[in-house]
């Protein structure tokens, strides 16, 4: 199934879709939390859970000391706004 054009809500895309995208993005999805996905980068590790109003993304000591830091987005966003967001890092 082709992915909706990347200026579609991501409300608007099937779950489905919502996984291929992320699959394409290189997460791995969690095998005991299907919700819970992971991302890893050369800077960077995330953890990325689809909430039921938004994504929420954990970039794992990315912040100052060491520290998580955690942003969130609402499913009202396009697919490419939020591709923007989460995947250039913290």
């Amino acid at each position: 199934m082709p992915l909706l054009p990347s200026d579609t809500p991501l409300y608007n895309h099937p779950l489905p879709q919502i996984e291929q995208w992320l699959k394409d993005q290189g997460c791995k999805q969690d095998e005991t939390q299907r919700h819970c996905w992971h991302v890893q980068r050369p800077s960077w590790q995330a953890e990325l859970w689809l909430d039921v109003e938004q994504i929420v993304v954990r970039y794992v000591q990315s912040g100052e000391n060491g520290q998580d830091i955690q942003r969130s987005f609402k499913y009202s966003l396009s697919r490419d706004d939020v591709e923007q967001a989460v995947f250039s890092g913290p």
